[in-house]
C-alpha cells in the first residue's frame, strides 16, 4: 500500500496529473464549442436546404404507427440516423481540428529541435545530443584518415 502511495506521489509530482487534468479541461471546453458550432453554425443551412426539418430527426419509417381512434395500437418503427449524421459532424469537426492542431505542434517542436535554427531555442538535450553526433563524427573521419594512412 505504501509503495502505491509512493508511485502516486511520484505521479503527481513528475506533473503527468496535471497534464492529464488540463487535458480533460480543455477537452470539455472544446467540445461546448464543437457543439455549438455545429448546431448553430452548420446544422441550420442544412435544415434550410431540407425544407424546415432538422437533420436530428431525419428517419427511416419501417412501419407506420397503427392508430386507431386516436390510441396507439403499435408504435412506429423506425431507423432514427439523424442524430448519427449530426454526431458524424461533430466527429469529423473534432477530427479535423485535432489533426490541424497537432501539425501545428509538430512543427513547432521540430523547429524547437533543429539545432541549426537560430530563430528558435533549441533544448539543452538536443544541443547535448547534436554536440555529441558531431563529436562521433569527426572521431570517425580521424579513424578513416589514420587508417588509410596505415594501409599506404
Amino acid at each position: 500500500m505504501i509503495k502505491l502511495f509512493q508511485e502516486f506521489k511520484e505521479f503527481a509530482v513528475k506533473g503527468n496529473m496535471i497534464d492529464i487534468a488540463i487535458g480533460v479541461i480543455i477537452g470539455a471546453a472544446f467540445n461546448k464549442v464543437i457543439d455549438v458550432l455545429v448546431k448553430e453554425v452548420f446544422l441550420p443551412p442544412l435544415t434550410y436546404m431540407t425544407d424546415g426539418v432538422t437533420i436530428e430527426n431525419k428517419k427511416w419509417v419501417l412501419k407506420e404507427a397503427v392508430v386507431d381512434n386516436g390510441a396507439i395500437i403499435s408504435e412506429e418503427i423506425a431507423i432514427k440516423y439523424g442524430k448519427l449524421l449530426e454526431v458524424s459532424i461533430d466527429f469529423l469537426i473534432i477530427g479535423f481540428t485535432v489533426f490541424v492542431i497537432v501539425k501545428f505542434m509538430n512543427r513547432l517542436k521540430n523547429k524547437a529541435q533543429d539545432p541549426k535554427n537560430e530563430k528558435v531555442r533549441t533544448p539543452k538535450e538536443i544541443e547535448l545530443l547534436d554536440k555529441i553526433s558531431n563529436q562521433l563524427e569527426k572521431q570517425n573521419e580521424l579513424l578513416l584518415s589514420k587508417n588509410k594512412k596505415e594501409t599506404s
